[in-house]
């Protein structure tokens, strides 16, 4: 029985100050959140319904492809973490118990699935295998934003695949995508599967899972029949005009000119025309000059990847002894190695001279100076896809991921298995994840008008509520039963009992955002009938207040979902 007269539901009449995101906003004025520090959020009794309503789709679509629940703990031996290499990760949570032992607070679970399958499987016949559990995550985040969108305390879904070869991998991996495909389709998000990078979690390859909205932290870079990650996302660039080729290059004097845009307006030639000079250490190399068109920027992702190493903007002290003064940098006579990015194409750039307010004209990459070439760019609007159609950019909150881990993690960690002629072979495995927080809260961005939230119906913490107006008694009657009777018709109702205005209730109402609201008042208790609104549609039509099968009919109608 749900009646707000009972229930803890504390809503806001503002806006919080320091909240900017739509679902920071609203989930914590709908009496859905509470913060308890940074980046640690309490779900109270609304919230946690619509997160369980999450879980249970998530474990229905899961026990669909044959994965097996279980539960591992998030506190962990170290020693696992060291093995793999991810022991160093700055979000680790790292602590020691009273015997100095050292120990982790998971921020993932690979360590741990691992350690158990590399103990108890032994042969193919025991393969493959998935395995999944929903437990809370730590991560020592540096910078927690957004309300529930970037935590240092989170829940979420992770599944493991373990299989012979790369062909079974490639089975799970499939499975993996129908499986999320359905859960995103059944939770009602707008949403889109993206190239991404492995990032810390290594591996073969990765996709990521994106709802679009402006709350989104990441940018995802779209075209028809292509869709990345902008971190990873390649095209071909937007054509720029050249100034005429010459000779050989030739120095132009540009007095306290030190950014492309100054020195591309004196020049009267267009920011594309530049070689920007990134100079970067990279680990185990040293300094390198890494090359863009002034038009463009530096992709840190790809660029760490297309390195393969780490590496870091370097000083301007080391600019200065390795290179020349900052400001006016560039390839020409440069004494370290030279990346240039691959859509550097033609001759006729101008870049710096290395020497003090001087630049150099007519630069031909090749004649002028050696490279290597590699693509490190950040795609930009308007460039053009893999399929020759140009590219937009929109933010998006990414809800899940999925990687091929390959032997990852099975090789350092002892997951081994005997094949059918007893040779030994790694384990081949592939991770999968899914943040509940994130689907809640990428729902609420999505749907959302000025009147609060608007929940699809599958993930509502109430598909109906029934809100009695005024003091009358014949009406609490009225509304108390026509709650009894959704309630026994299987209908998630939630029912406002409280002794408040009705301009109070119905606001809380929309603020709150159950698909149907139902409302029963002296007027319409005298025909007989009650009021029904469709959050979504705004649609209104009266129902029999008797007739439970009516108000299901209409929240089973067009727009709801």
């Amino acid at each position: 029985m749900t009646r707000l007269s009972g229930y803890f539901l504390p809503t806001l009449r503002e806006d919080p100050a320091d909240a900017e995101a739509v679902s920071h906003r609203l989930l914590l004025r709908a009496g859905l959140v509470r913060q308890l520090g940074a980046g640690l959020w309490t779900w109270l009794p609304a919230g946690y319904r619509v997160i369980k309503r999450v879980e249970a789709i998530i474990r229905e679509e899961m026990d669909a492809i044959g994965a097996q629940e279980m539960l591992m703990p998030v506190l962990q031996p170290a020693e696992p973490w060291r093995r793999t290499g991810r022991y160093g990760i700055p979000e680790l949570f790292k602590l020691r118990d009273r015997k100095e032992a050292e120990h982790v607070l998971a921020m993932t679970h690979e360590e741990a699935v691992t350690y158990h399958v590399a103990r108890d499987v032994r042969s193919y016949r025991e393969l493959p295998m998935i395995l999944y559990h929903l437990q809370v995550k730590e991560r020592d985040e540096p910078r927690p934003r957004a309300g529930v969108l970037r935590t240092r305390e989170f829940t979420m879904k992770d599944s493991y695949s373990f299989d012979r070869d790369e062909e079974g991998l490639a089975r799970s991996y499939e499975l993996h995508i129908r499986a999320y495909d359905r859960i995103f389709d059944r939770c009602g998000l707008r949403w889109y599967r993206v190239e991404s990078d492995v990032g810390m979690m290594g591996g073969l390859g990765a996709h990521e899972y994106m709802a679009p909205c402006e709350a989104g932290e990441n940018q995802v870079a779209l075209a028809p029949g292509y869709a990345a990650n902008v971190e990873v996302a390649s095209a071909e660039p937007q054509p720029v005009e050249l100034p005429p080729a010459l000779d050989a290059p030739r120095e132009v004097p540009t007095p306290g000119l030190t950014t492309v845009a100054e020195v591309s307006e004196a020049l009267g030639v267009p920011p594309g025309a530049a070689l920007k000079a990134l100079p970067l250490v990279v680990e185990g190399r040293g300094l390198v000059l890494a090359l863009v068109r002034g038009d463009h920027r530096l992709n840190e992702v790809k660029a760490r990847n297309a390195l393969g190493a780490d590496f870091r903007l370097a000083s301007a002290e080391e600019i200065e002894a390795e290179l020349g003064p900052p400001g006016f940098i560039g390839p020409v006579g440069a004494r370290v190695p030279v990346i240039k990015d691959a859509a550097i194409q033609g001759e006729g750039y101008f870049g710096g001279a290395n020497k003090p307010d001087t630049h150099l004209i007519g630069i031909a990459p090749g004649r002028d100076f050696s490279f290597e070439e590699l693509d490190i760019r950040a795609v930009e609007p308007g460039d053009l896809a893999p399929g020759g159609h140009p590219i937009e950019i929109e933010p998006a909150i990414e809800v899940g991921n999925i990687f091929k881990l390959g032997t990852r993690y099975s090789e350092p960690l002892g997951a081994t298995y005997l094949d059918e002629d007893g040779s030994e072979r790694p384990i081949v495995m592939g991770s999968y994840g899914i943040g509940p927080a994130r689907i809640v809260a990428a729902a609420v961005e999505q749907g959302a008008d000025e009147k609060g939230i608007v929940w699809p119906r599958a993930i509502a913490p109430w598909e109906v509520e029934v809100v009695a107006l005024g003091d009358d008694e014949a009406v609490a009657s009225a509304a108390g039963g026509l709650y009894e009777a959704l309630t026994a018709a299987g209908v998630a109702a939630l029912y406002d009992d409280r002794s408040a205005g009705a301009g109070e209730k119905l606001t809380d109402a929309e603020l709150l955002g159950c698909p149907l609201r139902v409302v029963i008042g002296r007027r319409a208790l005298a025909e007989g009938a009650a009021e029904a609104q469709v959050r979504r549609t705004g649609a209104e039509a009266r129902v029999p207040l008797a007739d439970a099968g009516a108000i299901r009919a209409l929240l089973d109608g067009e727009g709801t979902e």
